[in-house]
């Protein structure tokens, strides 16, 4: 019974302790005079994916695979399907020109990389798929590429300046506080998230990429559903799409490969299905976008996405 307590708690201290993360990192940012745009696109992004991080990064160290590769897998169809679904039915989402043009076609590029590198020994004949640590460190150099473009980004719209967060500037011993109390939550909550989950799965019977795929994926999507949700509320939506898009960019390229370079990941075959739920969901936001009103994700789309994500749910109940 206390492994579930803390497995819920675990969730608690992971959305909490990103939010405390951020928050500090945010106030040093701001005390130097850093440009929102940059804070956004970089703090926020990265303070949304650390549960996943986190998660992955003890699975790894625990031998867990199938809990790592279903948690990334998981989140990215959540973010995709549930979460925008989620926003878009509070309020139409309007989608920016550099996510049409850029993000989401990157999303697809690194889905289709991971997609490749998971079964890249079957073109040598070897026994058993996975990602390398050599295929960590390509995901990672995409990675950097993807900051590159971020950075230019940054440079090109250093005038624009972002809706205020109200992210209070603190004093530096203060926003220090807030780092390590921040990271310490995500430890924690990590910890009991990754032993509640593997303990869940062998009561039941359930396979970890099971477990990985729905409870840990919804979990650790918490932070981009509450903060697309208020932002949907409050009617500041204009960048709820890129954070998304950005937010799974980071899951694919940065987490997946920091994970493979601590252990290499045994892939599963049945994942691959994952792999083209990832590629559906990706184009049913480009489909979207001409169906949509004004450019916009529109509320039947909103709809149309959740149903899509039930289904996807059901398969992988029936799956196991």
């Amino acid at each position: 019974m206390l492994l579930y307590i803390l497995f819920i708690l675990g969730f608690v201290f992971l959305i909490k302790g990103a939010d405390v993360l951020v928050e500090g990192a945010s106030s040093i940012a701001k005390r130097y005079g850093l440009p929102d745009m940059v804070v956004g696109l970089t703090i926020v992004s990265f303070g949304t994916s650390l549960p996943e991080l986190i998660i992955n990064i003890l699975s790894s160290l625990q031998g867990q695979s199938e809990l790592a590769i279903g948690n990334v897998f998981g989140s990215n169809v959540a973010n995709l399907l549930l979460i925008l679904g989620v926003t878009a039915i509070i309020c139409p989402l309007p989608i920016r020109r550099n996510t049409i043009l850029t993000e989401i076609p990157f999303s697809l590029i690194a889905t289709l990389l991971v997609g490749f590198l998971a079964n890249a020994t079957l073109l040598d004949n070897q026994a058993g798929l996975f990602i390398s640590r050599l295929d960590g460190g390509i995901l990672l150099f995409f990675f950097v590429l993807f900051m590159v473009y971020i950075y230019n980004i940054a440079k090109t719209n250093k005038d624009e300046v972002l809706p205020d967060d109200g992210t209070p500037v603190m004093s530096m011993g203060k926003s220090i506080l807030y780092i390590l109390l921040g990271m310490a939550g995500l430890f924690l909550g990590g910890k009991w998230v990754v032993d509640g989950a593997v303990s869940i799965a062998q009561s039941f019977g359930l396979s970890e990429s099971f477990i990985g795929l729905t409870v840990v994926a919804i979990g650790t999507s918490l932070p981009e559903l509450v903060t697309s949700a208020m932002a949907a509320y409050r009617r500041n939506i204009d960048i709820a799409v890129g954070n998304v898009v950005g937010s799974n960019i980071f899951n694919l390229l940065w987490i997946l490969g920091i994970s493979a370079l601590i252990n290499p990941l045994p892939f599963n075959v049945m994942s691959n299905s994952d792999v083209v739920m990832m590629i559906i969901a990706s184009t049913l936001l480009i489909i979207a976008m001409p169906i949509g009103k004004r450019n916009a994700i529109d509320r039947w789309n909103g709809i149309f996405f959740l149903l899509v994500y039930v289904a996807y749910i059901y398969y992988l109940i029936m799956r196991g």
